[in-house]
């Protein structure tokens, strides 16, 4: 019997990780899948969960959550997870494939609103947009109390720490506000012109800093010391990757005591916990890990998260396998 009339005859079982997800794709699920809802990643030892690991054959999961090894030896028959996100690093794929099971993801579809953001978590730092408008509710403008300048980005560099999809959308948005575009990664990319010898060469180049890199080990605490110190106190650092990419006690202090002039963070190492330290720096924009949060970009994830979980069950090619 094929894997489409395997499919046919019987839903497959998906344990679901997370509790985002919308109505429109719970309701796809559930017309495909007997679907086991799960908040959090399953403790060990939970009977509720124990009496139907042994029958789940997919994790549906975030870029956040992703799995653990320890859950993935508690599903023996376990033969996809699909990631609603672009990021795998919270996702052991040396250990999955090793078993043969295979991982997707839902790139492209959140590139352009994720690069948007980016813009704008940019412009709101660097033009103190937060602060301003606390300046105005506070009372601030009739009473005349001075402010501060903020600054402009054209005629600024901007440094783009990886330049994938995401990395490329960021830079063609940041060349119309008449940025110079210079970028990092450690594998060769387009452009080689704009590509800096190193991350701390790129740093010393830039005004601006946008970090769009994958997470995971291979980039842990990327961003250190030195490559904030030589952005300087005038410079912009910018954080919609991962927040284990930055060596976040570093950044604070830095901030603190003016080594680097502001920030603009999507992402933090420990979320959903911010560092108190932050709460009270007025060159700081700190917002919830919500580059995507679009309604338009968590309906495209969803249905490809979906599509691809669909197609594994039928025997058809994946969309987009992680490779």
């Amino acid at each position: 019997m094929t894997g489409k009339a395997r499919y046919l005859l019987m839903k497959p079982e998906i344990l679901m990780l997370g509790g985002a997800w919308s109505q429109e794709v719970r309701e796809q699920l559930a017309r495909a899948f007997q679907c086991h809802d799960r908040a959090a990643i399953p403790v060990a030892g939970d009977p509720a969960f124990d009496a139907i690991a042994g029958g789940i054959r997919a994790v549906l999961t975030t870029g956040t959550i992703g799995v653990t090894p320890q859950l993935v030896a508690s599903l023996p028959a376990l033969e996809i997870v699909s990631v609603n996100g672009v990021g795998v690093d919270a996702v052991p794929l040396a250990l999955l494939a090793g078993k043969g099971i295979h991982v997707t993801n839902t790139p492209d579809v959140l590139t352009d609103d994720v690069a948007d953001f980016a813009v704008t978590l940019l412009l709101s730092t660097v033009r103190r947009l937060p602060l301003l408008d606390r300046y105005v509710r506070a009372g601030g403008w009739p009473a005349r109390a001075p402010l501060t300048h903020a600054r402009s980005l054209k005629g600024k560099v901007a440094g783009i720490v990886g330049f994938g999809r995401i990395g490329q959308a960021v830079a063609q948005r940041l060349q119309a506000f008449g940025m110079e575009i210079r970028y990092y990664q450690r594998s060769p990319g387009p452009a080689p012109e704009r590509r800096s010898d190193s991350l701390l060469a790129l740093a010393g180049e830039s005004d601006m800093l946008v970090l769009c890199m994958p997470g995971g080990p291979e980039t842990r605490h990327m961003i250190g010391r030195d490559v904030i110190e030589a952005l300087g106190p005038e410079g912009t650092l910018v954080n919609i990757a991962r927040g284990s990419v930055v060596d976040e006690a570093a950044l604070v202090a830095a901030l603190q005591d003016g080594r680097l002039g502001a920030a603009g963070l999507d992402v933090f190492e420990d979320e959903p916990n911010v560092p108190a330290a932050l709460f009270t720096l007025d060159n700081v924009v700190l917002t919830p890990h919500v580059g995507s949060f679009t309604v338009e970009a968590r309906r495209a994830m969803g249905a490809l998260a979906v599509a691809n979980l669909v197609a594994h069950f039928k025997g058809e090619p994946l969309p987009t396998p992680v490779s």
